[in-house]
């Protein structure tokens, strides 16, 4: 397998997790209210999954390879706007915390500002997606030998055993300090 299997694979996750976005938003604008528990669980796997363990495996991993290769002008600039999305998510992904917050305590107002990060982000990922999947992943595959795209691989696994400890060092330390 090639480093860019497990990370098409969880693009597809990542789809499949926007098209459920999708619905409750349809369904939400529809009844003006949004439960905020599902917005919780939204975010919570565009933090873990979409971002930390996916993006976390891309910027970690994959781009700090590509930094030592001699990427053309175009791979390195695709690479730096694909650096400059990921942190366009987080932010965006803030911004959606921060007005499911509102939400909960009474605004209403707060509503159209869910629905409008969901909406940027349900635009947003597609097109990051298509960017990775279609143009960068196949470019960067040529910089490297089949052995280094292996050790990747490993890599890619060992990464992914962390991190279910770090998700639940996180929740507990979340109610230790009460945030």
């Amino acid at each position: 397998m090639q480093a860019r299997g497990p990370l098409m694979i969880e693009h597809r996750l990542i789809e499949r997790m926007l098209s459920v976005i999708k619905g409750v938003l349809e369904e939400a604008e529809l009844n003006q209210a949004i439960d905020p528990v599902f917005v919780d669980i939204a975010v919570d796997f565009i933090r873990m999954y979409a971002d930390r363990t996916h993006h976390g495996k891309e910027e970690d991993i994959l781009f700090r390879e590509l930094e030592n290769k001699p990427l053309t002008a175009g791979d390195r600039k695709i690479m730096k706007e694909l650096i400059k999305e990921h942190a366009f998510g987080r932010q965006t992904t803030k911004a959606l915390v921060d007005a499911n917050s509102r939400y909960r305590k009474g605004d209403g107002t707060a509503l159209n500002d869910i629905a409008d990060k969901l909406r940027i982000l349900l635009e947003f990922y597609p097109k990051h997606i298509e960017k990775e999947d279609k143009i960068f992943f196949p470019s960067s595959r040529s910089y490297f030998t089949n052995e280094e795209e292996q050790a990747m691989l490993a890599e890619f696994w060992e990464f992914d055993r962390k991190m279910i400890h770090e998700r639940y060092k996180s929740v507990v330390e979340s109610f230790e300090t009460g945030k």
